[in-house]
């Protein structure tokens, strides 16, 4: 998960692999793995709108983890701040304003 280090709202969520992980470690910008192209993912590498971590937090289980961190755009492909910009309401789907 992706959370924004200022106003700890969700940002994202995405798949990282050990790969991605040191890409992040070694960069302070957030690397995913994308599963649906089976390769490393530089966030940001084509909009520009990468995320620069500043604290990764790692789960009691040690399998999942949460990264802070200060966006330098919108999150979201769409341009959305954020991926989760609606809310389920019964079957359909409405902005979460």
């Amino acid at each position: 998960m992706v959370q924004d280090a200022s106003s700890g709202e969700i940002l994202m969520v995405a798949f990282m692999d050990e790969r991605a992980l040191a890409a992040t470690q070694d960069t302070g910008i957030a690397h995913f793995h994308s599963r649906s192209r089976n390769a490393l993912w530089k966030k940001g590498e084509t909009s520009g709108n990468v995320l620069h971590v500043e604290r990764i937090l790692v789960d009691c289980d040690q399998d999942a983890l949460v990264l802070k961190v200060r966006p330098a755009g919108p999150a979201c492909h769409t341009g959305a701040r954020s991926c989760f910009y609606r809310r389920l309401d019964g079957n359909s789907l409405v902005p979460s304003g």
